[in-house]
């Protein structure tokens, strides 16, 4: 495209780009309330943490499920886009994993309650449980790849065994106030350390 077009084309991806702002806006908004308030909330209450109208909500999910499976999506979109980020802005790359790692947990703990009510239509929760993976897995194993190369942890670790193992770790604990998954966790990564010989 060349400058000559600029002007023209200008008014159309500006107002692509305020649509999908607005979107995310809206998925960080029913993310929060469904966090404090569990996947039942009321539109009304997700329209009001976004600041729009329920006509709004609904024009872009017609129904519920179609709202969860979004927030879903965009939340395990951004626990993938964090782990760069964190590689480049950590002071190593161990720190960047633990803190990968902390966000995935925060991620499963508070979603939860979105992946049972997922799993009552099968076809939409594997698809979704395949996003998370394509998306994931990778981010973790690029994660471990770069511990591993500055000697920090063992050469020898799968990225999908550990978040498998983390996911374990997390199961119930949102409802037992007596156990940490967060403190189980910090003991696994602690774990991965190389072993001083």
């Amino acid at each position: 495209m060349n400058d000559s077009d600029e002007g023209a084309g200008q008014a159309v991806p500006s107002k692509r780009k305020d649509a999908r702002r607005n979107k995310e806006t809206l998925l960080d908004a029913a993310a929060a309330v469904f966090v404090t308030s569990g996947v039942e909330a009321p539109v009304r209450d997700i329209a009001a943490e976004a600041g729009v109208g329920l006509g709004t909500i609904y024009r872009h999910f017609p129904t519920r499920a179609d709202l969860i499976v979004a927030v879903y999506r965009h939340q395990v979109d951004a626990c993938a886009d964090a782990g760069p980020t964190l590689l480049a802005t950590s002071p190593c790359p161990r720190a960047a994993l633990g803190q990968w790692i902390n966000l995935f947990v925060d991620f499963l703990v508070t979603k939860h309650g979105l992946a049972a009510v997922l799993q009552a239509d099968n076809a939409g929760f594997e698809a979704l449980h395949a996003h998370f993976l394509d998306r994931l897995v990778p981010v973790c194993a690029e994660l471990l790849e770069a511990a591993a190369r500055a000697g920090e942890i063992r050469p020898d670790l799968d990225a999908y065994e550990l978040m498998r193992g983390v996911g374990n770790l997390c199961i119930g604990a949102d409802s037992d106030p007596h156990y940490d998954a967060r403190h189980m966790v910090e003991l696994l990564i602690a774990g991965l350390r190389r072993p001083h010989h």
